[in-house]
């Protein structure tokens, strides 16, 4: 089990949060221009590195807030981007 530090409750349990995916994706500049593969890359194909990835964060359960921190993906360390 996970404990995730959210910036405006302090320390809570997983259960409590929502992964929203990677924090450094950006929608296309131009979407109009995209063909379906194109479409489908971004809004399937992830990156999935081994090591530091920040993501975004949702506290359904708590004060239903986005968030984003830094987690580790081989070790599960956690970390609050401010």
């Amino acid at each position: 089990m996970l404990l995730i530090p959210c910036p405006f409750c302090g320390l809570r349990n997983e259960e409590e949060f929502t992964s929203g995916s990677e924090a450094d994706r950006h929608r296309p500049a131009d979407p109009i221009a995209l063909d379906d593969q194109a479409w489908v890359a971004h809004l399937f194909e992830r990156a999935n590195p081994k090591g530091a990835v920040r993501e975004w964060w949702w506290h359904g359960r708590g004060c239903r807030l986005w968030f984003v921190l830094e987690r580790d993906t081989v070790t599960n360390a956690i970390k609050v981007v401010p």
